[in-house]
């Protein structure tokens, strides 16, 4: 036929499809039952950057404000009479008038955040614990990854041996 198929393509196939399957699973296990804030510890626990995983907290925080903001654009552009019929150049040009002012807004209020978090003295160095050695917590990660790997080489190498 039009296409021609290889028992090493689609071996590959089977590996990543069942790769993406298995982490798209966990994924959906780990944020499905887990609440958000429980996540972020976790994964700070892991060893995350503190200023990502405060990224994060501040991301989702703010998401549902911006969120709240851009409905109430839309209300008030439906009494002014705006509808969103069609896409014309009119609509594209106020669609792009509300994603600049959500922009520029969101922006502004990012930077009212960030002068209020460091008045509070947000990002001062305090130790309250002593912390463990650095290259303790990469060792174990390091033997983790290296087993996981090693164990997809292992098994990749019984199935394309016939191991099914």
């Amino acid at each position: 036929g039009p296409i021609a198929l290889y028992q090493e393509g689609t071996l590959a196939m089977v590996g990543i499809g069942s790769r993406f399957l298995a982490i798209m699973t966990l994924s959906l296990v780990l944020f499905g039952t887990a609440s958000f804030l429980t996540t972020i510890r976790s994964l700070r626990s892991l060893g995350l950057s503190p200023i990502l995983t405060d990224m994060m907290v501040l991301f989702y925080r703010y998401l549902f404000e911006l969120g709240d903001r851009l409905h109430t654009m839309q209300s008030a552009m439906g009494l002014r009479g705006f509808k969103r019929t069609r896409l014309t150049p009119r609509a594209l040009q106020t669609f792009a008038s509300v994603a600049g002012t959500l922009l520029v807004q969101s922006h502004e209020q990012s930077e009212r955040i960030y002068q209020a978090m460091r008045l509070r003295g947000y990002g001062q160095k305090t130790v309250l614990y002593q912390i463990q050695p650095w290259y303790l917590k990469d060792a174990v990660g390091l033997g983790l990854v290296l087993s996981l790997a090693g164990t997809f080489m292992v098994a990749e190498f019984w199935l394309s041996s016939g191991g099914l």
